[in-house]
C-alpha cells in the first residue's frame, strides 16, 4: 500500500484530543488530518487511527490502526475479507496499568482505600491492628502474560510477591516462578491472594471468571479487573462479594460502561471503583504516535505491520 493521507478519527477523544496526535504525526511525509463521521471526510484517507470502528473504514482505507489494545469491537471476518489490515495498540500501556495494579494491590493492603474514604468524612478512623499487611511474600496470578499482563507481573515481583501467572503457551515470563497454560487458569487462580485479570475479550475468555472460579478462590483474595468487563460475570462477583467468598474486588472495567448508578458494587466498602482509566497517561498520544511511525516505516520498506492483529 501507498500513504499518502493519514485520518485520526474524532472518537480518539475519548482518549486524548485528536489534534494533539495529529501534532505528534506533522512530520510524516503524509498527510495528515483529524477526521469524523461523514465519508467524504476520510474518503482520500489510505488509512485512519480510531477509538471506535465504522463499517465505512472498510471500503475506505487499507490500513486501521486502534489506540487501543483491545480488538473485540472491531468485526475481524469483514476485515479479513476486505484486505484492510488491523493493527492495535498492544505495549503501550505496559507502565500504566501494571502500575495502576500495583496501586490496587497496595491499597488493599495499606488499607489506603479506607483512609480516603474517613478523609471524606473528617474522621481520624485507623483500621483495625489486624487489617494492614504487607505484600512482600503475597501471592498474585497474573491471568493473561501479554504486554498487560508482563507490565503487572514486573511490578508485582519489584514488590517482592509471589508471582504466577497464565498465557496460552506456557513460557518462561521474567519475574514469574510458574506459568500454567489456559486450560488450567482454575488451578492457578485458587490459591492466589491476588489475581489479576489481562486477557483480551475472545469467545474464550468470556465469562471465564464466574460463580465457580469466584467460589475457588481464596476467601481473602482480590480480584483485580483491567482486561474487559464481560471477562466477569458481574452478578455472580456481587454475590460472592456480598457472602464474604472473596474479600473485594478492584474494577476498572464493566459488563455496562459507565457503570449504572444502581450498581451495588458502588456501595461496598472492599470494591475500589475506577472509569476504566488503568491505561491512562498524559503520554498516550506519543505513545500511540510511535507505533504509528513505526509502521508507516514499515509499510515504506514493504515489511510486516507491528502489532497486526489481522
Amino acid at each position: 500500500m501507498q500513504l499518502r493521507r493519514l485520518g485520526i478519527h474524532e472518537s480518539v477523544s475519548a482518549i486524548f484530543p485528536p489534534d494533539e496526535l495529529a501534532s505528534e504525526l506533522s512530520a510524516l511525509d503524509a498527510e495528515v488530518a483529524v477526521v469524523g463521521d461523514d465519508p467524504d471526510e476520510f474518503a482520500d484517507c489510505d488509512a485512519v487511527v480510531t477509538f471506535a470502528h465504522r463499517d465505512a473504514y472498510l471500503d475506505a482505507v487499507d490500513w486501521v490502526h486502534s489506540v487501543q489494545a483491545g480488538y473485540d469491537r472491531f468485526p475481524l471476518e469483514a476485515f479479513e475479507a476486505r484486505g484492510v489490515a488491523l493493527t492495535n495498540s498492544s505495549g503501550v500501556h505496559y507502565d500504566s496499568v501494571g502500575e495502576t495494579v500495583a496501586g490496587y494491590v497496595l491499597a488493599f493492603a495499606r488499607r489506603l482505600h479506607d483512609a480516603v474514604d474517613a478523609q471524606g468524612r473528617q474522621e481520624w478512623d485507623r483500621p483495625e491492628w489486624h487489617e494492614p499487611f504487607t505484600v512482600a511474600g503475597e501471592s498474585i496470578c497474573v491471568v493473561g502474560l501479554g504486554a498487560l499482563g508482563r507490565g503487572i507481573a514486573d511490578r508485582a515481583d519489584g514488590l517482592g510477591m509471589d508471582v504466577t501467572g497464565v498465557k496460552r503457551t506456557p513460557e518462561d515470563v521474567p519475574g514469574v516462578r510458574e506459568v500454567y497454560p489456559s486450560d488450567e487458569y482454575r488451578t492457578a487462580i485458587a490459591d492466589a491472594k491476588f489475581v489479576a485479570l489481562a486477557v483480551p475479550l475472545t469467545d474464550e475468555t468470556e465469562g471465564m471468571i464466574g460463580a465457580a472460579e469466584l467460589d475457588a478462590m481464596r476467601e481473602d483474595a482480590y480480584l483485580l479487573n483491567v482486561a474487559r468487563g464481560d471477562v466477569v460475570d458481574q452478578s455472580a462477583l456481587v454475590d460472592a462479594l456480598q457472602s464474604g467468598d472473596i474479600a473485594g474486588a478492584a474494577l476498572d472495567v464493566f459488563e455496562a460502561e459507565p457503570l449504572p448508578e444502581d450498581s451495588p458494587l458502588w456501595g461496598m466498602d472492599e470494591v475500589i471503583i475506577t472509569p476504566h482509566m488503568a491505561g491512562s497517561t498524559r503520554d498516550y498520544h506519543r505513545n500511540v504516535a510511535e507505533l504509528v511511525r513505526t509502521n508507516v516505516e514499515r509499510i515504506a520498506s514493504d515489511e510486516e505491520f507491528r502489532n497486526r492483529v489481522v
